[in-house]
């Protein structure tokens, strides 16, 4: 700690080296920034400091989720907190959970090098926390409640409303991004509801989609031209790997995905293209508890890290390339 609270940039300094050779980088805040004075809160039930903002914003991300199954666990309160944190930073679109419909249904149109994108953000619940009614704003949800998203009422119902989001927002932007909080923690394959949803989302004419919280890697695969990355895995945390569910490093293990966005305009015509989409994995190293430092394989500082880097990388690489052989994924230092 520092003398004006918490200093988590020393953590990621050699993920920033990564995200500022991007336009815009993009990542899931999967715990609520309530900030301190609601107190901070640890697993189940999370609340994080403002501090965590600043130094995700510090290594460069400028395109952040907040739709999570944890938004609701501090209350209202926090996602007040949270909304006014993102809201007072200018040069970060921050989506997935406001403060008020009309604040929900804003359309952002965020430039970079002359291409207009947004992003919209949904999760497939929040931990059995109920939506306060008639605050539906604090967190968009599309609801996965079945095992079988075909005879899921709810969930089909559902997807009218984000139908109608991407409407609001298409035909305004030159590329549109979809963050989906989905899926089932620890799995490498995506689930039925996750393909249902990405089939969906293209067909609506999403160009990038972006999956979080199985806390582990899961394949990065085209929908004809729409790229899905089902699951980024963990940037940073404390889920290690001595826990059952997360042996082999998995949880410790996660993918920063970057890619190029071309705009060609002809006439009345303009053409989106994604290309050079490459994968670095990252790994979370710590030790009681202290000494957080995320590195990724392709970096020297791997070995000293993690000695069974190799391996892992492989096993890793393994998963991003599952649905397409051809993904790139950045080699391991050698």
């Amino acid at each position: 700690a520092n003398y004006n609270g918490y200093d988590f940039k020393p953590m990621i300094t050699n993920i920033k080296e990564i995200v500022s050779n991007y336009d815009i980088g993009y990542y899931n805040q999967e715990t609520i920034l309530g900030g301190t004075e609601l107190g901070l809160k640890s697993y189940p039930v999370f609340n994080s400091p403002y501090e965590v903002g600043d130094a995700m914003i510090d290594a460069g991300f400028n395109l952040v989720s907040l739709a999570t199954n944890h938004t609701l666990d501090s209350g209202e309160k926090a996602v007040l907190n949270s909304r006014n944190y993102w809201n007072s930073k200018s040069n970060v679109l921050a989506v997935g959970s406001y403060s008020s419909t009309e604040e929900r249904n804003e359309v952002h149109v965020e430039e970079a090098n002359g291409i207009t994108y947004t992003m919209l953000n949904y999760t497939y619940g929040t931990n059995g926390i109920k939506v306060p009614s008639g605050k539906e704003y604090l967190v968009n949800v599309w609801p996965c409640t079945g095992n079988n998203p075909d005879t899921d009422t709810k969930y089909q119902e559902y997807k009218n409303i984000v139908k109608e989001d991407i409407n609001r927002v298409r035909d305004k932007v030159d590329l549109l991004i979809v963050a989906m909080h989905w899926g089932v923690e620890y799995t490498h394959e995506p689930t039925r509801y996750e393909k249902d949803m990405a089939q969906f989302l293209r067909d609506n004419g999403v160009d990038v989609i972006i999956g979080t919280h199985p806390h582990v890697i899961q394949p990065v695969t085209y929908i004809n031209d729409t790229l899905v990355i089902y699951s980024l895995g963990n940037l940073i945390s404390a889920q290690y790997q001595n826990q059952d569910t997360c042996t082999n490093y998995k949880c410790m293990v996660g993918a920063m995905t970057g890619l190029k966005i071309i705009k060609t305009v002809k006439g009345n015509d303009k053409t989106i293209k994604i290309s050079d989409v490459s994968t670095e994995l990252i790994y979370t190293y710590y030790k009681n508890w202290r000494n957080f430092k995320v590195v990724p394989f392709s970096n020297e500082k791997i070995k000293d890290y993690l000695p069974s880097y190799m391996k892992t990388y492989e096993t890793y690489k393994t998963v991003i390339q599952k649905y397409d052989s051809n993904m790139y994924v950045v080699p391991a230092y050698e």
